[in-house]
């Protein structure tokens, strides 16, 4: 590890976190929500980054300065978890469920389209008077992002790609984003593509309507690009591996064999997985840097007093933990994400250990700007748990994946059941004692009477969202949805 190299850019990125910390001291201010200026709306969003690569949040062992600020000039929500998605590119849904803040079962195609009686977040602010600008991954469809966006750059169309040979569009009025108009940008890592956009959009920003901008990174995806500046910050023989480290999942979980679990051998061993760590959080370090750019910028353009930022990611990731690398699962690596809110009116330096999902955003911004929630929109806002009305909004969370795996977590418990090829399995977990779930008590005798009352919850919230399972079927009483590896 080149501990100069190192050293110097901690340097340089403590002196974008002293200004930044100067000039969000604003945001402590407790003013009435909805009064004074109409604010404008930063949406960060990032791809499969887990709930704890935060370093002010716990993680010692990243670097991670500009989110460090951001959690500490707003609230963070400790607790934030998307529902799940029937598909294996678990971000489309995911994605899906963020910006028209419904449930993965009341979405079309697994969020592939975004039909135009879901009104799309975005859409939404747009139609209320926003300027409305979009940059980075869409994986909803290019019609949804055309009647989303007034005016966006550096678009791209898809789920993945070479970090550094992104196929992208170029904003098109007209909202028809042709294939024959993509072109691959080479050269630059998608991250810095997608914060150049931003800036470019804030210096020449000078409108008396607020703007609503949303910027969806594409890091830290796969494959995990990077530059040597960032992979030397972080020393892949000597990085912590987590607790939860197997060298292979205990038992068939029906998607063993999807892409994500193919970018390291079986079995896993310690130094393959920090080398993926390693290259994980470097990503993530890199990421930070661009998003204190942006900062900077609203800071420079004397914006930032006016500007809620929300900061989240569309699902977590395994890199090794419980033998697994990729997010077909429901453990909390790849079911729990970032959920940072900061800005006019919210609280400074705090945080919420609330039961919360990413559609529950989407309300929670409309009643931040003042703006009617529609119909359409399914989630629970989370105004009252931000002003410290209320403790919490939902009592359990329901978790899926596909048609062979359900979940439900409480305040304490998470519970798991598996149905592969007829096959069952049940885990629990004590959040509590256990929060990394190394320890399966399903086969515990004096648990019994909890995983039914577990598992009754989870039929109730099965019916509620909509869901055809029937977990008293041998088959579940729906078809297979096939594995990965078997397509």
């Amino acid at each position: 590890m080149n501990m100069d190299k190192s050293e110097q850019t901690r340097r340089q990125f403590l002196k974008t976190l002293t200004v930044l910390s100067s000039s969000l001291v604003v945001l402590q201010c407790r003013s009435s929500l909805n009064k004074g200026k109409i604010p404008n709306i930063l949406f960060l969003l990032t791809d499969d980054q887990r709930y704890n690569t935060i370093n002010v949040l716990g993680n010692k062992d990243i670097i991670t300065p500009n989110l460090d600020s951001l959690v500490e000039n707003g609230v963070a929500f400790t607790n934030a978890y998307i529902m799940g998605g029937l598909s294996a590119a678990v971000c489309m849904p995911s994605r899906a469920s963020l910006l028209t803040g419904r449930s993965c079962f009341h979405l079309v195609d697994s969020g592939r389209i975004l039909p135009e009686d879901h009104i799309t977040l975005p859409e939404l602010f747009r139609r209320s008077g926003y300027i409305t600008f979009g940059t980075g991954k869409w994986h909803n469809g290019r019609d949804s992002y055309a009647r989303s966006f007034s005016t966006g750059a550096k678009i791209m169309f898809g789920g993945m790609s070479d970090h550094y040979k992104v196929p992208l569009h170029d904003f098109d009025p007209s909202g028809e984003y042709r294939n024959e108009n993509q072109y691959f940008f080479q050269n630059k890592h998608s991250s810095e593509i997608y914060a150049d956009a931003a800036l470019e959009f804030l210096q020449n920003y000078n409108h008396e309507k607020p703007f609503f901008m949303y910027i969806s990174f594409q890091a830290p995806h796969d494959p995990r690009d990077i530059s040597e500046k960032y992979l030397e910050m972080y020393d892949h023989q000597s990085i912590a591996i987590p607790e939860n480290f197997m060298p292979e999942h205990p038992f068939n979980n029906g998607e063993l064999s999807v892409r994500d679990e193919l970018l390291a051998p079986f079995p896993r061993t310690p130094r393959e997985i920090r080398h993926h760590i390693a290259a994980y959080y470097a990503m993530i370090t890199h990421l930070d840097a661009q998003i204190g750019r942006i900062f900077s910028m609203l800071i420079e353009k004397k914006l930032v007093e006016n500007t809620i930022i929300v900061y989240s990611s569309d699902n977590g990731l395994a890199v090794g933990q419980h033998g697994l690398l990729g997010k077909q699962n429901l453990y909390e690596h790849s079911v729990k994400v970032p959920l940072i809110i900061s800005g006019p009116g919210i609280p400074k330096g705090e945080q919420r250990p609330v039961l919360c999902y990413l559609l529950d955003i989407y309300p929670t911004l409309c009643d931040l700007a003042g703006i009617a929630i529609p119909a359409s929109v399914e989630g629970k806002t989370l105004i009252d748990l931000i002003e410290g009305k209320v403790d919490k909004v939902r009592d359990a969370l329901l978790f899926v994946y596909k048609n062979f795996q359900r979940g439900i977590r409480n305040d304490r418990w998470k519970l798991i059941h598996y149905n592969v090829r007829g096959k069952k399995k049940t885990q629990l977990f004590d959040l509590k004692n256990d929060p990394w779930e190394k320890c399966n008590l399903a086969d515990d005798p004096t648990k019994t009477e909890l995983i039914a009352k577990l598992t009754d919850q989870m039929k109730y919230l099965l019916v509620e969202a909509g869901d055809k399972v029937d977990l008293d079927k041998p088959d579940w009483n729906v078809p297979l949805i096939p594995s990965w590896g078997s397509k």
